[in-house]
């Protein structure tokens, strides 16, 4: 069910989208586990035009929020106001009340607006003034920001980060694959023809699915040492927590179930353990000064720690 769900709406989106199957299949990762994604890359590598390309394909209800450094958090939650007309306060929702949220350029905005989102991500529902509104479900977050221009930026603070459940690089494409977006896109958008084959209801399903996928005991304790060697290893200054863990488990299942399987292999722990890990960590000073950097750290940690083994 959920191979066969997640590869229509992998080819539904590739008809926008050229390549990227390994971050298309994040992107379904972080759906099927209802988790929320954090794009990052230089700018015209697709990171909106990705996000797009699956709200085409969800039929669900999608807002974009661009993010800037003057966007206050009620623009994104709502407010309360008093209508003289009725005599009595009424609410008005903010784009935060959509199934699927594009937060662009997340990092131009303040720290105190970016908070906005933490209740959200974290719980599903959103408060104004004092007032609780659930969201609808299935809802995911996925924020993009460029790594390259710091200028007017605010970095996110660590509780943020690790309410994103993986982080995504897109990369630069091949040269095949930058001749066919030119062929592509030569005279009309594909996303202008993209049409819905997913309702909200058979994502709910999906997730639901997702969780009848067997991890091994050998594989969760697999999970739990990798995360225990980012927080003993010299070179980082904070590791895993227990919420990149659970994301670990979640994600294997997802990823298993893509794949078509109905069980976890240390593999996918071994492909999915960067994205997840990667925004989470906080290198030292020394080991930045010896120029590693995470990604190198992560790489050292999957090859230290012992894979299980079929008894």
């Amino acid at each position: 069910m959920i191979k066969s769900i997640a590869e229509k709406i992998r080819q539904n989106i590739q008809k926008v989208i050229v390549g990227k199957d390994q971050s298309i299949n994040f992107v379904l990762t972080a759906l099927i586990c209802n988790g929320h994604i954090l794009l990052e890359d230089v700018p015209g590598t697709g990171k909106t035009l990705l996000v797009k390309s699956l709200a085409a394909s969800l039929d669900c209800s999608f807002r974009r929020i661009q993010f800037t450094p003057d966007l206050l958090p009620s623009d994104i939650t709502g407010i309360r106001w008093f209508n003289p007309k009725d005599q009595n306060f009424q609410t008005q929702q903010g784009p935060i009340f959509s199934q699927v949220v594009l937060a662009d350029e997340i990092n131009r905005a303040t720290p105190r607006t970016q908070s906005a989102l933490l209740e959200a991500m974290q719980e599903q529902q959103v408060t104004i003034d004092g007032l609780t509104y659930t969201l609808d479900k299935p809802f995911i977050v996925i924020a993009t920001q460029n790594p390259i221009e710091l200028e007017g930026t605010f970095p996110l603070p660590e509780a943020q980060l690790d309410r994103f459940l993986m982080k995504i690089n897109m990369d630069y494409p091949l040269a095949e694959e930058e001749d066919a977006i030119l062929l592509r896109f030569y005279q009309k958008n594909p996303l202008e023809d993209l049409q819905a084959i997913c309702s909200p209801a058979d994502i709910l399903a999906l997730q639901q699915a997702r969780k009848k996928i067997l991890v091994d005991d050998s594989l969760r304790d697999y999970i739990i040492r990798i995360a225990r060697k980012t927080r003993t290893h010299e070179d980082i200054q904070l590791g895993a927590s227990p919420r990149a863990s659970l994301a670990m488990l979640q994600c294997a299942q997802a990823y298993a179930g893509i794949q078509g399987r109905e069980y976890v292999i240390p593999d996918d722990i071994k492909s999915l353990a960067p994205s997840i890990l990667l925004h989470r960590l906080i290198i030292s000073p020394q080991a930045q000064l010896r120029g590693r950097g995470p990604k190198q750290l992560i790489e050292d940690i999957i090859n230290a720690v012992p894979v299980p083994v079929e008894s």
